[in-house]
């Protein structure tokens, strides 16, 4: 329990924080799962839509502070490897 204000009011921007950054790596996870689901069903072009919103929503989480930018980069290079390989050769 908090003793002062400042503590106290401390604890309800953490709370507040902790929510929006919860919901925030919740659409990462979301994304990246959709994009991996894809690409185990073989379907390269919902994949590659799928890849475009989980780069964006992984970008997003990494501009507002909630996921490193270096895991960022690290998330969306994974991705766009498993892409790259599963995608036809020409």
């Amino acid at each position: 329990m908090a003793n002062t204000r400042s503590a106290e009011k401390r604890n309800r921007q953490t709370q507040k924080r902790r929510a929006r950054n919860q919901g925030v790596r919740t659409r990462v996870k979301t994304a990246v799962k959709s994009v991996r689901e894809s690409l185990e069903r073989g379907e390269v072009a919902a994949a590659q839509e799928a890849f475009k919103t989980a780069a964006r929503a992984i970008d997003k989480a990494s501009s507002k502070g909630v996921v490193h930018r270096n895991t960022a980069s690290r998330k969306i290079s994974r991705l766009a490897k498993a892409l790259h390989k599963s995608a036809p050769a020409k």
